[in-house]
């Protein structure tokens, strides 16, 4: 019996100890997205002016109902032209290491106390597969102003700097299943084989070009949305586990109204409330660990929301310093550009 207690202690010592020896053993490594080689300036585009578009070069583009070509705004008056492109305004970041700022140059926040949950573990299952955890940062880049690239043409593009916006660390919902039904308590409604199925449609739609809106709880080739947190049940590599918690986090900010509607006539005179993300109004280009600027044979280097990662996630993920991951966000803008007080 001694023997016995002797033997569960130590191996709550060893269970106690894992997750803190794990966490120190991760690297904390990044880089500064530069704003000229990092990042492919083609997902700008197109370009348009009410629904045609008059600067494409092949990228991609999906419609959101008729935009007339001339626009008013009744608010802040003006009468103008109503223009459509895509604006890189947001980064996330998907890492391993709690408070680990790939962003930032690899920059370490770690208080120093008890930390949260690390991220990246995988634990055998019956069926041989393995789970997922990663924490993540939400930050705002309005890299056409900052850059000031349109001069004084900037009534159509978000003000501000590079800055940290948020952090899942800080969050008790990201590492709590359960916890997070407070966000979203309509998952319950699709943890059901009918609308687990109805996810291969997203898949095959994403790839061929956009996800499909009406199936907002689908996260296409990623496979769910839900729940809005950081744990995923099947760890099928780095790449599509960092896009899939992009999409989750990018959702969640929209739940928690931090994140606005920009697109369609109803954003052509400033942002609105869009507590349920239209997953079509986002593409991402990876910028860490490496930049994504390389065009495919379609002549493009970002995606939308759900394509499959096997087109272009190959290589794009390598041991220590390449298992962490960041995303440069473009979001469909549609706005009134003209002239008013």
């Amino acid at each position: 019996m001694r023997a016995l207690l002797r033997f569960a202690a130590i191996a709550l010592l060893v269970f106690l100890g894992a997750s803190p020896c794990h966490a120190a053993s991760l690297t904390c490594k990044g880089k500064f997205p530069n704003p000229i080689s990092d990042i492919c300036w083609s997902c700008v585009l197109p370009i348009t002016i009410g629904n045609a578009a008059v600067a494409s070069m092949g990228q991609e583009n999906f419609s959101d109902g008729s935009i007339a070509p001339i626009c008013s705004c009744g608010l802040r008056p003006i009468i103008g032209v109503s223009i459509g492109f895509w604006e890189p305004a947001r980064v996330v970041e998907v890492v391993r290491k709690p408070f680990c700022l790939v962003s930032m140059g690899g920059l370490d926040l770690s208080p120093g106390i008890a930390a949260p949950e690390h991220g990246r573990f995988t634990r055998p299952e019956a069926n041989g597969t393995g789970a997922a955890f990663y924490q993540a940062h939400y930050y705002t880049n309005p890299v056409l102003s900052w850059l000031e690239v349109l001069g004084d043409y900037t009534s159509c593009l978000e003000q501000g700097s590079f800055d940290l916006a948020y952090l899942t660390e800080v969050d008790p919902l990201w590492n709590d299943d359960e916890l997070t039904l407070i966000l979203n308590p309509d998952a319950v409604l699709f943890a059901n084989p009918v609308a687990v199925a109805a996810c291969a449609a997203d898949c095959v739609a994403a790839t061929a070009g956009f996800g499909i809106k009406e199936l907002f709880w689908c996260a296409g080739c990623q496979g769910g949305i839900y729940p809005l947190d950081g744990r995923i049940p099947y760890h099928m590599g780095g790449v599509r586990d960092a896009e899939l918690i992009t999409e989750r986090l990018t959702y969640k900010m929209h739940r928690q109204l931090i994140a606005n509607g920009y697109h369609g006539a109803q954003g052509l005179c400033g942002p609105y409330v869009l507590p349920t993300m239209d997953k079509r109004a986002y593409k991402t280009e990876l910028l860490y660990p490496t930049p994504q600027t390389r065009k495919d044979g379609s002549g493009r280097c970002c995606q939308p929301f759900g394509r499959t990662t096997i087109l272009w996630g190959a290589g794009k993920e390598y041991p220590v310093s390449g298992e962490d991951f960041s995303f440069q966000l473009f979001r469909k803008r549609n706005c009134c550009e003209g002239y008013g007080s």
